[in-house]
């Protein structure tokens, strides 16, 4: 990855997320989205883009999200991003309506509980 931006991946429950820090441009955001698409394990269902400490983008990035969202859904994967709603590239994704192609989350993503094993009792309840 450029010195632009800086990505760290992390499994959590059923999604892969990465978080991307930094800037992404025509220089560095093909080599975003295929680090992304190759390091994504098979058997994920969500991959989160988590966009909280990217601070730009640009046109290029916005095709490339677009490219990334379609490829993963051809592997039965469903890409979302989190960009708060005060976050600096927020106006841009908003006006190039990529929400209408990819979820857009104000907050991080938080893994769903894990169910208990059958047999199991609750200790927290009563």
């Amino acid at each position: 990855m450029s010195d632009l931006a800086r990505i760290e991946a992390r499994r959590t429950g059923p999604a892969h997320v990465v978080h991307v820090t930094g800037e992404v441009d025509l220089s560095n955001a093909q080599e975003l989205t295929d680090a992304v698409a190759r390091d994504v394990p098979d058997d994920v269902t969500l991959v989160v883009l988590d966009l909280t400490g990217t601070t730009y983008v640009d046109s290029a990035t916005i095709a490339t999200l677009f490219r990334l969202s379609s490829r993963l859904r051809e592997r039965r994967q469903e890409l979302r991003l989190v960009v708060p709603s005060d976050s600096p590239i927020r106006a841009v994704l908003e006006l190039t309506r990529l929400s209408h192609v990819i979820p857009i989350d104000e907050q991080p993503y938080a893994a769903p509980p894990e169910p208990s094993a059958p047999g199991e009792l609750d200790q927290s309840s009563g």
